[in-house]
């Protein structure tokens, strides 16, 4: 093999370098593949990740998707032309007008703009002013961008040191007199972030937007540049001075919907609507040109008003899932292992079986802070109405009523940064700060359509566009 052939197959290795070369193909080909079931495949042949397997070849398809063809099934192939790919977002110089807000974005590693480095199937995401304006620009036409990155990590990989530095950058910049603030960040641990920070961050004048994208920018599905101009939009001109989140709405980009930061789920592994409001209704729409409320209980923006940056968190405190035979020495295990919090995810209205009475009742009696929320999400912890709920209310457990587990669990290691006096810290989780606790659910927010059904097939072919 020539060495520069050898050049053009970089990425490839074992089978799928020699089925390569021996097809007369190269990286960055244009080509025609045809299988042995006779199905054809035209586009661009791609690099392939070093990291994966050496079975396939990848070719990116004239859709804009990818897809891998593996090497004992190519019949044929012919090369249709060749051009070396230098796959870089265009960076441009982001103009600065004066009469538009000012709005900063801080980084934590979401992969909002970005592209994919084939060599090694990493992201790399665009984050500096002029690669994000090459990336959509009509962000200049919505505002004065600044970016700032506070740290490069996957969302999984957030947790107490990522949550303190975030809150106080977001102090630092609304001391600084911009107009509101954008956070990239990825959707998998979103809605723990807008929850700890709706505690750390309290009476912020400006709007503060979480926004990321389930599909990479360089998917023809995509939604990254929508929910990125949405994002600044509401921060730019919107009126909800609060944490919120800003992903699609509907599985089309029709419009995307503002989030409250405590009432927040991510509700789908994958759909790009997949962020819902659970036990409340969304704060707002949100579009390229309009913005329409929905909830009309809000913190409006008010820039005379003095942001509380309370950036506390004691990470002793953990859920605990409760399932039918759960066995006692787990809480015992906690309890063991120093933790000073324990969110429980009950059944029905908050109920856990007899035989972890005992151990209940040890932690708290080790001063271990007891909390219970429903894992049907929607709903209240109500212990009172069962004989297991006023046993459990006996041993101590604390009711957080319609409080999500998740934000049971910011909020709980937010106050045990504060105190470890029992009645102070069951006085601060059931009052509520931003919505983490709502005096009732909407009538019409508790809408799942079960599909199949002749009534739910018969809305969608009339409601589906």
């Amino acid at each position: 093999m020539s060495t520069e052939m050898q050049d053009t197959l970089k990425g490839y290795k074992g089978r799928a370098r020699a089925r390569l070369s021996a097809l007369g193909l190269r990286v960055w080909s244009e080509a025609r593949l045809t299988n042995d079931a006779g199905s054809v495949f035209e586009g661009v042949i791609l690099p392939r990740s070093e990291t994966l397997d050496d079975e396939h070849i990848v070719v990116k398809m004239k859709n804009g998707y990818n897809v891998g063809v593996h090497v004992d099934r190519v019949a044929a192939a012919v090369e249709l032309g060749f051009k070396e790919a230098i796959y870089k977002i265009p960076e441009k110089e982001f103009p600065v007008q004066p009469d538009l807000p000012r709005v900063t974005l801080l980084g934590t590693g979401g992969t909002i703009a970005s592209r994919l480095d084939y060599r090694t199937g990493a992201v790399i995401p665009a984050f500096t002013p002029g690669e994000l304006y090459g990336a959509v620009p009509e962000l200049a036409d919505i505002c004065n961008l600044t970016t700032k990155k506070l740290f490069g990590v996957f969302s999984e990989n957030m947790a107490r040191e990522q949550y303190i530095t975030l809150a106080h950058a977001i102090g630092a910049e609304i001391a600084g007199g911009v107009d509101g603030i954008v956070i990239g960040h990825g959707t998998d641990t979103m809605g723990h972030t807008a929850a700890i920070l709706s505690f750390m961050v309290q009476d912020s004048p400006v709007p503060i937007v979480i926004v990321g994208s389930q599909r990479s920018s360089d998917r023809p599905s995509s939604d990254a540049a929508l929910n990125l101009i949405h994002a600044v939009r509401a921060a730019a001109y919107g009126d909800i001075a609060e944490v919120q989140i800003s992903m699609f709405g509907p599985t089309s980009d029709r419009y995307g919907l503002l989030h409250r930061g405590t009432r927040t789920r991510k509700m789908h592994s994958s759909y790009r609507n997949t962020f819902r409001t659970i036990g409340d209704v969304p704060l707002a729409v949100v579009s390229r040109d309009s913005f329409t409320h929905i909830n009309s209980e809000y913190i409006q923006r008010d820039r005379s008003r003095q942001v509380k940056i309370d950036a506390v968190y004691d990470e002793r405190s953990t859920i605990l899932y409760y399932y039918p035979g759960m066995h006692p020495d787990l809480v015992d295990a906690l309890v063991e292992k120093g933790y000073r919090g324990i969110v429980i995810a009950g059944t029905g209205l908050g109920h856990v079986n007899k035989p972890l009475y005992p151990a209940i009742k040890r932690a708290v009696d080790a001063g271990v802070h007891v909390m219970m929320t429903v894992q049907t999400l929607w709903g209240y912890a109500q212990m009172y109405v069962y004989d297991t709920g006023r046993d459990l209310l006996d041993i101590g457990i604390v009711p957080l009523d319609n409080m999500l587990p998740e934000t049971a669990l910011m909020k709980l290691s937010w106050v045990l940064g504060h105190t470890n006096d029992r009645e102070e810290v069951t006085r601060l989780m059931r009052k509520p700060i931003n919505h983490e606790i709502t005096e009732r659910e909407p009538h019409n927010g508790y809408l799942i359509m079960q599909g199949g059904l002749l009534e739910t097939e018969e809305y969608i072919q009339s409601h589906w566009k």
